[in-house]
C-alpha cells in the first residue's frame, strides 16, 4: 500500500477545507479578496510573510546547492533574516499605514498614476515569471517521487495551485499559509533530527562533508563569498522590503500587528536557515552519489537531494509529508501572487479604466472580475513552468538568482529607495528601471567575470566562481549605478512643475500615522483563532493517523510528537477564541 499517496489526499483534502471555512470572511468585499480587509493577526501575517520567501526551490535548488556547496546556500537565508529584522524596525508598520489595498495603490499614493500603471504592468508579468519558477521547481521534485511526467505533474500542481486561489481569496490563502508553515516546520525538524542522528551528530555533519564545509568545493578565492554575502544583505532587503512586497503587511489588524508579524516572520527564517539544510548537508556524507539516481533531471538532479534522504533515511510515509510540504511551499507561493495580481489590476488597471468612462461598477461586479483573473493568471504560470522544464543545463538555484538578480532587483529599486527619497520627478521611477535593465546586461555580456578577474590580476575562475562574482558585480552595479541614479534624480525634481505634490506629501504623513482597530476586530479575531484552531486539530490527527503506518517504533514516535506539537497549538487557539466569546 501507498501510504504517500494517502498523505497527500489528506493534505489536499485540508487545504481545499481552508478556503471553504475561511470563504464566508470575505463578504464579498473586493478589500477582503484581496487582504481580508485589514483585519488579520499576526500570526498569520507573520507566517504568509515567511512563507512567500520559502517555495518548493528552498527544498529543490537551495538543496541541491546545500548538498554541494555546503554552508554558503545560507548566506542568502541570513539575508532574508536581516530584512525581516528591518521589516519590524522601520518598514512593516509603515507599509499597513499606507492605508490601501493593493500594492500598486501605495505605489500611486507615492509616485502618481502614471507610475502605477508602469509599476502594475511590470510587476504583473514578473510575479507571473516567478511563479513559473516555482511551479517548475515543484514539478521537478513531485515528478521524480510518482515517476510521472513533468509536464503533466505541472499542469496537475498548478491547476489544483489555481482552484484554491479563486475560491479562497486573501483569507484562505493567509489561513492556509498559517497551517502550511506548520507543515513546513514538522517535516523539516523531523528530517533535521533523523539526520543529525545518522550522521553522528553536528561535529560529524562539519567534519564528514566531502569538501570544505563553509566554503565548498571548486573556490579558489573564497573571499568572493564574503563580497556575496554583503551584496546579497542589499539585495534581500530590495526585493522584500519595498512598495509592492507590501502587500505581506496591508493584512494586518493594525501597525502593532504588522511590527510583530516581521519580528515572527525574522524569527522564523532564522531557525529554519540551519533546520532545512541539514538533511541536505548529512547526505552528501551519508549518500554522496544521489543524484545519479535521478539522471533524467540532467544538471539538476542534485535537486531532488531531499527525496532521496526522506525515501533512504526517513520513516514510511515521510516522503508523502514531504511533498505535501513542497506543496505547501509551492501553493503558498503561488496563490498569493495570483491573489495579488488580480488586486493590482482590478484597482489599479480595470476600475480605472471604467471610471474613465463614467460607468458605475459594484463591488461583487469586481470580486467576481477579480476571481477570472486569477484564473486566467494560473493558466499562464502553468505555461510559464513549462517553459522553464526545457531550460535543463541551468540548475534551478541558478535560474532563480539569474532571474532575481538581473530583472527584480532593477524593477524594485524605486519602490524602496523611493521611501526615503521624497523629491523626485514623475519621469525618476520608470527611467531607473530602464537604466537598471540596461546594468544588468552590460553586466551579462560587456563586464563579464572573467574581464573583471583580468583586470584584478585573478587566475582563471572556476564555473562556481564566475556565477559568484556575477551576481556580486550586478548587485553592486544596481546598488552604486541604478539606485545612484534614482536618487540623483532629485537634483532635477522642481516643486512648481510637481501636479503631484500634495498626494506625496499625504502620503507620507499617513506612514507616520498608527492604525488602530476598530471595535468590530474583536469578532474577527475571534473567528480567526477558531476556524484555524479546527483546522490545525484536523491537521495533528491527521499526523497522529501515520502513527498506524507500518514503521519501526522509532518512526511511529515521530510522527506521535509532531501530531501532538500542532494539535497543542490548535487546542491553544480554540480554548482562546472560546475564551474571548465567553468575555464578549
Amino acid at each position: 500500500m501507498n501510504y504517500d499517496y494517502l498523505v497527500i489526499g489528506g493534505y489536499f483534502l485540508l487545504v481545499v477545507g481552508i478556503g471553504f471555512a475561511f470563504k464566508n470572511m470575505a463578504k464579498q468585499s473586493t478589500s477582503d479578496y484581496f487582504r481580508g480587509g485589514g483585519r488579520m493577526l499576526w500570526w498569520m501575517v507573520g507566517s504568509t510573510a515567511f512563507m512567500m520567501q520559502f517555495s518548493a526551490w528552498t527544498f529543490t535548488g537551495a538543496a541541491g546547492k546545500a548538498f554541494t556547496d555546503g554552508f554558503a546556500v545560507c548566506l542568502v537565508f541570513i539575508a532574508n533574516t536581516f530584512s525581516y529584522f528591518c521589516g519590524w524596525a522601520y518598514f512593516a508598520h509603515r507599509f499597513r499605514q499606507m492605508r490601501v489595498d493593493t500594492p500598486t495603490e501605495g505605489i500611486r499614493r507615492r509616485f502618481g498614476h502614471q507610475n502605477e500603471l508602469f509599476f502594475s504592468w511590470a510587476l504583473i508579468i514578473f510575479s507571473l515569471i516567478n511563479a513559473g519558477i516555482w511551479l517548475n521547481a515543484l514539478g521537478v521534485f513531485s515528478s521524480a517521487v510518482f515517476e510521472a511526467d513533468i509536464t503533466l505533474t505541472i499542469v496537475i500542481t498548478g491547476l489544483t495551485v489555481v482552484f484554491v486561489s479563486v475560491v479562497s481569496g486573501a483569507w484562505g490563502v493567509v489561513a492556509s499559509d498559517f497551517v502550511q508553515t506548520l507543515t513546513v516546520a514538522v517535516v523539516s525538524l523531523a528530517c533535521a533530527v533523523v539526520a543529525l542522528v545518522k550522521v553522528g551528530g553536528p561535529v560529524e555533519l562539519v567534519q564528514n562533508f566531502p569538501s570544505n564545509f563553509l566554503i565548498g568545493p571548486n573556490m579558489n578565492y573564497p573571499l568572493l563569498l564574503v563580497g556575496t554575502f554583503v551584496f546579497f544583505l542589499v539585495k534581500q532587503l530590495v526585493t522584500i522590503m519595498n512598495l509592492h512586497d507590501s502587500f505581506r503587511f496591508l493584512n494586518a489588524r493594525d501597525s502593532v500587528n504588522a511590527r510583530k508579524a516581521a519580528l515572527l516572520a525574522m524569527g522564523l527564517m532564522g531557525v529554519g536557515s540551519l533546520i532545512w539544510f541539514i538533511p541536505p548537508w548529512a547526505a552528501a556524507t551519508l549518500y554522496p552519489d544521489a543524484p545519479s539516481a535521478y539522471p533524467e533531471l540532467g544538471n539538476k538532479a542534485a535537486d531532488a537531494i531531499y527525496l532521496v534522504f526522506a525515501r533512504n533515511a526517513m520513516p514510511i510515509g515521510t516522503v508523502g509529508l514531504l511533498l505535501a510540504g513542497l506543496f505547501a511551499a509551492s501553493m503558498s507561493s503561488m496563490d498569493s501572487a495570483l491573489n495579488k495580481n488580480s488586486g493590482i489590476f482590478v484597482r489599479s488597471m480595470y476600475q480605472p479604466l471604467l471610471a474613465k468612462r463614467n460607468r458605475p461598477v459594484s463591488d461583487v461586479h469586481l470580486l467576481n472580475v477579480s476571481r477570472m483573473l486569477s484564473l486566467m493568471s494560473g493558466v499562464i504560470v502553468i505555461f510559464m513552468a513549462l517553459f522553464f522544464k526545457s531550460l535543463k543545463e541551468l540548475s534551478l538555484f541558478d535560474l532563480m538568482m539569474s532571474v532575481s538578480t538581473m530583472i527584480q532587483v532593477p524593477l524594485l529599486i524605486p519602490l524602496i529607495v523611493g521611501i526615503f527619497v521624497k523629491r523626485t520627478p514623475q519621469w525618476a521611477p520608470w527611467m531607473t528601471v530602464i537604466l537598471g535593465l540596461f546594468v544588468s546586461w552590460i553586466m551579462k555580456d560587456v563586464i563579464t567575470p572573467q574581464l573583471v578577474a583580468g583586470w584584478m590580476g585573478l587566475n582563471e575562475l572556476t564555473a562556481r566562481e564566475v556565477v559568484d562574482m556575477n551576481l556580486m558585480l550586478t548587485l553592486a552595479a544596481h546598488l552604486f549605478i541604478t539606485a545612484g541614479f534614482f536618487w540623483s534624480t532629485s537634483l532635477f525634481y522642481k516643486e512648481e512643475k510637481d501636479m503631484h505634490k500634495a498626494r506625496t506629501e499625504d502620503f507620507f504623513e499617513d506612514l507616520e500615522r498608527p492604525v488602530i482597530a476598530d471595535d468590530e476586530q474583536d469578532d474577527y479575531d475571534r473567528q480567526q483563532r477558531s476556524k484555524l484552531g479546527l483546522m490545525v486539530m484536523y491537521m495533528g490527527t491527521g499526523i497522529m493517523l501515520m502513527t498506524l503506518i507500518p514503521n519501526p517504533l522509532w518512526g511511529r514516535l515521530i510522527f506521535l510528537l509532531c501530531a501532538l506539537a500542532i494539535l497543542t497549538i490548535g487546542f491553544m487557539l480554540k480554548r482562546n477564541a472560546a475564551t474571548e466569546a465567553t468575555a464578549g
